[in-house]
């Protein structure tokens, strides 16, 4: 490790335990990783990151990350644009989408309603859902939020808002214990709480 300067490489370290679900041994395995590596290689690193953060945003329509201003699901034909499944974020989407059992579109709220880290309603994209209902298109609302105490409160807050709308308001059904998020449940068990989704 010669010729490095131990100050660059904690800073480093510092930077990678910032990142989820690393602490300070695997950044230590990863900055090793960077030194050990060809040059060339961690150029094409670095160059893929700056990429996705100059390139991806959030789509127009839903907030899922897009390359373009409608992402490809806002975008497709086939899909059923009168149902949209309703998730808090992102990797959400990407976790419906590996179940294979939803042919709708979504709608990304950036977030849930949690006053103890003081985020209202008004901090996640809910008027946007609302604008999209009032079009006329949508005839049926899946809440898919978490079904941790925040997911709750966002979906119990949504359905108040989706019901005088003339708009069936569903929520994903059992198979996700709870307290759990999207994230740690697999394919099967989410497509099984999609398919029994009920009415609220």
């Amino acid at each position: 490790m010669a010729g490095y300067s131990l100050n660059t490489i904690e800073k480093l370290i510092e930077q990678l335990m910032k990142l989820p679900g690393i602490g300070r041994r695997s950044a230590q395995r990863i900055v090793y990783h960077i030194l050990e590596t060809d040059k060339e290689e961690v150029s094409a690193l670095t160059e893929a990151i700056i990429d996705v953060k100059t390139t991806v945003r959030f789509c127009s329509i839903c907030n899922n990350f897009s390359e373009s201003d409608v992402c490809g699901i806002c975008n497709d034909v086939k899909r059923d644009h009168k149902l949209v499944c309703v998730v808090e974020s992102p990797k959400d989407v990407e976790i419906i989408e590996r179940s294979a059992t939803y042919n709708g579109t979504y709608h990304v709220l950036l977030g849930a309603i949690s006053p103890l880290e003081g985020r209202g309603p008004h901090d996640i994209k809910v008027d946007s859902l609302i604008e999209r209902i009032k079009k006329g298109t949508i005839r049926e609302v899946v809440i898919a939020t978490d079904s941790d105490t925040e997911g709750e409160a966002t979906a119990i807050y949504l359905t108040k808002l989706i019901r005088p709308l003339g708009v069936k308001a569903m929520r994903i059904g059992i198979g996700l214990p709870v307290g759990s998020n999207l994230e740690f449940a697999d394919p099967a068990t989410l497509a099984r709480a999609i398919e029994g989704r009920r009415e609220l």
